[in-house]
């Protein structure tokens, strides 16, 4: 079983680890370290914004999630690669909509580096659909966006 809790002080050191485990794979295409290996995880969960997954009390998995005007940026998501293929990644994708709805956001937005050519396949089979692609921080990026559909009405209405 899969617990999805907000994040600890004491997690930065294996978020961090993850993140570096998760990415490093793409250096090499990238010419360069992904932004996800050197991102500020302390920071990021002292403000609020990261959540991990615990699979057998251990954490397997993290989202970063960023407020901002009108949506919700889903900033990171990363999986340990010896929990990835387990449905974790899917699970902290559901926490990211139910954040935007807790928030009242009613869209999330993401990017990803190009390179990473798994991501590009794998958003858009989770509902996430390509707006555009830039250059931004030295990096080629593609952005998604996913709208959520309204909460369910009260029958009867």
């Amino acid at each position: 079983m899969v617990v999805i809790r907000a994040a600890e002080s004491a997690d930065a050191d294996a978020v961090r680890a993850i993140a570096t485990a998760a990415y490093r794979k793409y250096t090499v295409r990238m010419g360069r370290e992904p932004a996800p290996m050197s991102a500020d995880y302390p920071r990021a969960i002292s403000e609020h914004h990261v959540w991990v997954a615990l699979a057998q009390d251990r954490i397997a998995g993290f989202v970063v999630l960023v407020p901002a005007p009108g949506h919700l940026l889903l900033e990171n998501v990363a999986v340990s690669p010896a929990d990835q293929g387990l449905g974790i990644g899917v699970l902290l994708l559901r926490r990211a909509e139910e954040r935007a709805r807790e928030l009242g956001l009613r869209e999330i937005r993401l990017y990803t580096n190009a390179a990473m050519t798994e991501n590009l396949a794998y958003y858009p089979r989770h509902g996430y659909t390509p707006t555009h692609r830039a250059r931004e921080d030295g990096y080629d990026r593609v952005f998604f966006r996913k709208v959520l559909e309204p909460p369910d009405r009260p029958a009867g209405r």
